[in-house]
């Protein structure tokens, strides 16, 4: 499912919009296997040692189904989302939780991959913001160079359109619109917005 409409604002645009890698499930398949190929072996023996290695597959391949399921709910309410204004993380299935980082405030975004994860096209995301979370490392991110270099060129935009052209009443007002609306999200103290607020108005 895509990142829901109605949580953005009037005029602001999705770049990209993604859910976690598929590497997000490999824990929960690696011991659907690992459980599976215990059963096919139980089946090859005798005796007790039959019984007792079938009921360990049973109990795993139900543990690791289970675990699979909740895998896959928490994988499709997880959203990574880039859009012309802040970058947007939102994960829960019943408890939702997420943050909200302003690409004004975005100081550096750095990625790391493993060798394995480079294979897989996968792996984390650190992005360094000018607000009280600081640093923000996200894990599983699709192709992380990528959304690096996309979260670079959507911040460069977004600061054209704050400071850039001529018609700087306009700007100014588009701007705090978007900080009123920020500090109505809780994404801004409300310090923080005065102090934009002064630096916009010069």
């Amino acid at each position: 499912m895509p990142y829901p409409r109605k949580l953005l604002n009037e005029t602001e645009t999705v770049a990209l919009d993604m859910n976690p890698h598929w590497w997000f499930f490999a824990k929960a398949i690696l011991g659907l296997v690992v459980f599976v190929i215990l059963g096919i072996i139980a089946m090859s023996q005798d005796g007790d040692q039959r019984t007792i290695l079938g009921w360990i597959s049973i109990a795993g391949i139900a543990f690791f189904a289970i675990f699979l399921v909740d895998r896959y709910a928490r994988w499709s309410t997880t959203y990574f989302v880039i859009t012309s204004d802040r970058v947007i993380f939102r994960t829960g299935v019943i408890r939702k939780s997420g943050i909200e980082i302003p690409l004004e405030r975005v100081n550096n975004v750095s990625s790391h991959q493993s060798i394995i994860e480079r294979m897989l096209g996968t792996g984390d995301l650190l992005i360094e913001s000018g607000g009280e979370s600081g640093q923000q490392r996200f894990t599983d991110v699709k192709d992380p160079a990528r959304v690096q270099n996309m979260i670079h060129s959507q911040r460069e935009a977004n600061h054209v359109r704050m400071y850039g052209g001529s018609n700087t009443g306009t700007d100014a007002a588009t701007q705090l619109e978007k900080l009123e609306g920020m500090l109505e999200r809780g994404t801004l103290t409300r310090e923080e917005f005065e102090a934009e607020k002064r630096r916009l108005l010069g």
